[in-house]
């Protein structure tokens, strides 16, 4: 009993790290109808970031040990804008009711980030400095042991969902979302500015993205050549969940994480297939998700 509830414990926390990586696809998504192909590549982007940053100020400041989270809000602002540009500069003009233009965009950014990184920092696998976070451990009764690390991204999963969802129910910008995902042609006939809005999207997003990717970072080691594999966890966690749903893409996350560690228990190398196999699955019985709705 104590082996199934670590289990599921263990889960548990790694779907809280694939909900991060899955919350900005799931909001492109829902506001723009926008598939991100490049979504683990961004990713990648952000923990690549954060490291050669890091490794430059501590040139400067050798004794601070806390330097990614002290950096965190000015990634997060630079992220923003980041993807404020490039949703005005170049998806917007891709947009529309056929996907297929969007589709090759972002996979061509793909490409290119990947390209970029292995040219910039080699194909050698690298990892943020913590001072000891990511080996830091906690004792439960019953001896259950649960990663610090690990509990913080949950957490940070769970309320980063909840104010997602608090946005779009409860605030202007929320509700700009709501409606031009709901009925554009409508909404800019209200005076809403869709371009604008999806680039406001497109920055909440990237700032999603570069969280999950300083993160992941501090968690496990990270290679240029990741990338795919990141997506497809986000992408199989917002299918799983329902396309555009943020608390469906929670819940799917959470049962992606827990089937592959499930997997892992009967052997290391089954965990991910475990994790693929209940996605076909889910595929076949229930092909619009658990969740299936728009943001909002």
């Amino acid at each position: 009993m104590d082996m199934l509830l670590q289990t599921v414990l263990q889960g548990a926390l790694l779907g809280g790290l694939y909900c991060l990586f899955a919350l900005g696809l799931s909001l492109m998504y829902g506001v723009m109808r926008l598939t991100n192909t490049a979504q683990g590549d961004f990713i990648l982007l952000g923990s690549f970031t954060a490291i050669a940053v890091i490794a430059g100020l501590k040139m400067l400041a050798p004794e601070t040990m806390w330097l990614p989270l002290l950096l965190s809000p000015l990634l997060l602002i630079v992220a923003f804008g980041f993807g404020y540009v490039l949703q005005r500069q170049v998806l917007n003009q891709v947009l529309g009711k056929d996907p297929l233009p969007s589709l090759v965009v972002t996979f061509g950014l793909s490409i290119v980030i990947q390209n970029l990184l292995l040219e910039v920092f080699s194909a050698d696998p690298r990892s943020i400095e913590s001072a000891g976070l990511n080996t830091a451990s906690l004792q439960l009764p019953g001896g259950v042991t649960l990663g610090v690390l690990p509990v913080l991204i949950l957490l940070l999963a769970i309320t980063t969902t909840f104010g997602l969802q608090w946005m779009f129910n409860h605030t202007a910008l929320g509700r700009g979302f709501r409606a031009v995902s709901d009925d554009l042609e409508i909404a800019q006939l209200m005076g809403l500015n869709a371009k604008r809005l999806y680039a406001y999207a497109t920055g909440i997003a990237f700032m999603l993205i570069t969280m999950a990717g300083v993160l992941q970072g501090i968690r496990t080691t990270v290679s240029p050549s990741d990338g795919p594999m990141l997506l497809l966890f986000a992408f199989e966690a917002v299918i799983i969940g329902g396309m555009g749903s943020f608390w469906g893409t929670l819940a799917g996350a959470l049962l992606l994480g827990i089937t592959q560690q499930i997997g892992f228990r009967f052997d290391p190398g089954w965990g991910i297939w475990f994790g693929h196999i209940v996605f076909l699955l889910l595929l076949l019985v229930r092909p619009q998700g658990l969740f299936p709705k728009t943001v909002g």
